[in-house]
């Protein structure tokens, strides 16, 4: 992960500057913003990518000297079945519409949304303290 880490680095770097300097020389507040999010973006992969290589280390597939056997074994944990997304996806369209209809449909959404979120976020949390 070590070679994502530093692609995605490369890329919050290329926005950064390209983003600090269109600033610069022109006014557009969108395309500054647009490439300003670019960077936060590719940063926070950049982050989230060292911050894996860091706790877990080289993987098979980073080492010259590893077989296809050292990558054998259970991938991941993967849930079978949650009903959060579908939460999520009606908080979005709900908070989508508060948008266009006003206000306090805006803040149901919103509220629907963070508690799909929170939800798909946490429904596994302590998994590895029940193995």
């Amino acid at each position: 992960m070590k070679t994502e880490a530093l692609l995605f680095a490369g890329v919050a770097a290329f926005f950064a500057v390209t983003g600090t300097v269109y600033g610069w020389l022109s006014a557009d507040p969108a395309g500054t913003s647009a490439l300003a999010l670019a960077f936060l973006m590719a940063a926070l992969v950049a982050f989230f990518l060292t911050v894996q290589y860091r706790r877990r280390g080289l993987r098979p597939q980073d080492r010259a000297d590893a077989e296809v056997v050292d990558g054998a074994g259970p991938v991941e944990f993967f849930p079978p079945h949650s009903p959060w997304p579908i939460t999520a996806a009606a908080g979005f369209t709900v908070l989508c519409l508060g948008v266009v209809f006003g206000l306090w449909l805006f803040l149901l959404g919103l509220g629907l949304l963070s508690h799909g979120v929170f939800g798909m976020v946490f429904q596994y949390a302590n998994r590895s303290e029940s193995r």
